[in-house]
């Protein structure tokens, strides 16, 4: 494990993170991260859980009323 120093930038602090680590969740520059609390700590990812719970119910949704989708399409 690698320890990150947090950094002044403005009135806010932000934590830089290594070009290993941005390649690693496939982020770059501008990108949002999602904190994520977790049994062990908090969980840096680039994807929302949230989000994720959501679709898997838009998804459960859309194949049970796939008949009332279809017409409401036309």
């Amino acid at each position: 494990m690698q320890g990150i120093k947090l950094t002044q930038i403005g009135n806010s602090v932000g934590l830089i993170l290594p070009k290993e680590v941005l390649a690693r969740l496939k982020l770059e520059k501008g990108d949002t991260v999602f904190l994520t609390d977790t049994p062990g700590g908090i969980a840096i990812t680039p994807n929302d859980a949230n989000f994720e719970t959501q679709m898997d119910a838009a998804r459960k949704i859309m194949k049970a009323r796939r008949n009332v989708l279809r017409e409401l399409a036309k």
